[in-house]
C-alpha cells in the first residue's frame, strides 16, 4: 500500500454502453509521486482506456479514481492536473513551436512574461533551444515528439500521460527518445505514466510495470521481477522471448525435463508436480559433447548485430523448438565452413606477426626503450592464443548442424 499515491484506482470497471462489453475488469492499484510507470500489454488489452480514464477522456463506468487523494470521477478535463501526450502528438500546424508550447498556459491566463521564462525554460529541457519560431511543418518527427513533451511539462502538472509517443519514430530515433523521456521525468520528478506495447521500451524506461490482458492486471512489478519471475505463461511470452517446456518438479529449485534435471530458481511446489519450464534464450549455452544435457539440431539463425539468434530443435521432440541467443561470438555458422573464430585468429595472427617484424626492425635500429614500445604485446599474443585455442574445440562442433547445450537460470510456472 503506497503512503499518500498520486493515482489511485478502486474497483474500477469499465464496458460499453451500447453492448455492455467489459473492457476493464476491477482495476485496483496506487502510483507513487515521482515514479516512471507503464502500463505494457498487446493492442485492445485496455491499456489505454485506463490512460484515459485518468485524462478525463472516458468514464469509468464503476469504481473511484483518485488524484492526489482527490476523487476524480466527476472533474471536468480542465480541471485534473494531468497533461496528455498523445501518439499522433496533437500539435496545432497553424501555430509555430513557441505557440504550441505556450497554448495551455494561455488558456490558464498566465501572465505573458511567466509564458515566455516557462515556454524557454520547457524548449531548453527537451534540447530545442532557438526554435521558437520553427513551424510545426518543418520539424522532424523527433523534434516534433519534444514539443509535445515540452507542451506536457510546461504547465507543471503532476503527472504526464504518455500514450505511445513513440511509435511512429524509427528505431535509432526511439531509442534515443527513450533515454531522453527518461532522463527528463528523474530530472523534473513528475510522475510519468507510459503506455506501450513495446516490452523492450516497458523494461528499459520503466521503474514499474503493469502488464495488461484482457481488462485485467496479470501481473505488476520491477522490470527485472517480470522478466526474472513471470507470473505466468502468457507473461513469460509477452515480456522477452521464452522457451516453454513442460516438465516436472522434482523438488525445490530442481526440474526434470526431457529426461534431464536441471537446477531451477523457483520453489515452493509440491514434488513431482507438472510445470511450465521457462528458459531464456540467454541462459542456453552452446557447450562441449561431454558437458551439455540437450542434443539439439539447428534449423536456422539470425544474426542480430551483437548476438546470432539461432532457432534449434529437439529430434526427440521432447522439448521441441528452442531459441539461442549466443552474444558477441562469430563461431555459431553451422554451413560445414571453418568457423569465423578461425578467420578471426588468422587474423589477429597476421597483425602479430607484423608487429614482430616492426619490433625486429625497431631493435636493430634503436634497441634501447623497447618494453616501452612493446607495451601491451604480451596481451595480445596472449588474447591469440586464447583465440586459437577456443576456436580449434569449437570447429568440431560448427562444422555440423547439431550441437550440444545446457541450461541456466531455469524458471518454473504452474502448469
Amino acid at each position: 500500500m503506497t503512503t499518500n499515491p498520486i493515482i489511485a484506482f478502486k474497483h474500477v470497471s469499465k464496458s460499453f454502453e451500447d453492448n455492455g462489453q467489459l473492457i476493464l475488469r476491477d482495476i485496483n492499484f496506487e502510483l507513487e509521486a515521482g515514479k516512471f510507470y507503464t502500463l505494457l500489454g498487446a493492442s485492445g488489452s485496455g491499456k489505454s482506456t485506463i490512460l484515459n480514464i485518468i485524462a478525463g477522456l472516458t468514464d469509468a463506468t464503476t469504481g473511484d479514481i483518485y488524484l492526489d487523494n482527490e476523487r476524480i470521477n466527476d472533474v471536468p478535463i480542465n480541471q485534473r492536473d494531468v497533461h496528455t501526450v498523445f501518439q499522433n502528438y496533437a500539435l496545432l500546424p497553424h501555430k509555430n513551436v513557441f505557440d504550441n508550447i505556450a497554448f495551455p498556459l494561455k488558456i490558464r491566463k498566465v501572465d505573458k512574461a511567466q509564458i515566455e521564462k516557462r515556454v524557454l525554460e520547457a524548449l531548453k529541457m527537451v534540447r530545442l533551444t532557438g526554435f521558437e519560431n520553427r513551424r510545426i511543418q518543418k520539424l522532424s518527427g523527433g523534434q516534433r515528439q519534444r514539443v509535445a513533451i515540452a507542451r506536457a511539462i510546461v504547465n507543471q502538472p503532476k503527472v504526464v500521460l504518455l500514450d505511445e509517443p513513440l511509435s511512429a519514430l524509427d528505431l535509432k530515433l526511439r531509442t534515443e527518445m527513450q533515454y531522453e523521456l527518461r532522463a527528463l521525468q528523474q530530472k523534473l520528478g513528475i510522475t510519468f505514466v507510459f503506455v506501450t506495447h513495446d516490452q523492450e521500451e516497458a523494461l528499459a524506461m520503466s521503474d514499474w510495470i503493469f502488464i495488461i490482458n484482457d481488462g485485467e492486471i496479470v501481473q505488476s512489478g520491477t522490470p527485472v521481477d517480470i522478466y526474472d519471475e513471470p507470473i505466468n505463461r502468457f507473461v513469460a511470452n509477452f515480456i522477452g522471448e521464452s522457451n516453454i517446456v513442460s516438465g516436472i518438479m522434482i523438488d525445490d529449485y530442481l526440474v526434470e525435463f526431457n529426461g534431464k534435471r536441471f537446477e531451477s530458481v523457483d520453489g515452493g511446489m509440491r514434488k513431482n508436480e507438472p510445470v511450465e519450464v521457462v528458459i531464456r534464450p540467454e541462459d542456453l549455452r552452446l557447450t562441449l559433447p561431454d558437458e551439455g544435457k540437450l542434443i539439439v539440431k539447428v534449423q536456422t539463425q539470425l544474426f542480430r548485430g551483437v548476438h546470432y539468434e539461432i532457432i534449434a530443435v529437439d529430434e526427440l521432440g521432447q522439448v521441441g523448438r528452442l531459441i539461442l541467443v549466443v552474444v558477441g561470438s562469430r563461431h555459431t555458422h553451422c554451413t560445414g565452413r571453418i568457423a569465423n573464430a578461425w578467420i578471426s585468429a588468422k587474423l589477429l595472427g597476421e597483425r602479430l606477426l607484423q608487429r614482430l617484424e616492426i619490433c625486429h626492425r625497431a631493435m636493430l635500429q634503436q634497441p634501447i626503450g623497447m618494453e616501452f614500445f612493446l607495451g601491451g604485446f604480451d596481451d595480445e599474443v596472449r588474447r591469440y592464443l586464447q583465440l586459437k585455442e577456443h576456436a580449434r574445440r569449437n570447429v568440431a562442433v560448427v562444422a555440423v548442424d547439431e550441437y550440444c547445450i545446457d541450461a541456466s537460470n531455469v524458471l518454473v510456472t504452474a502448469a
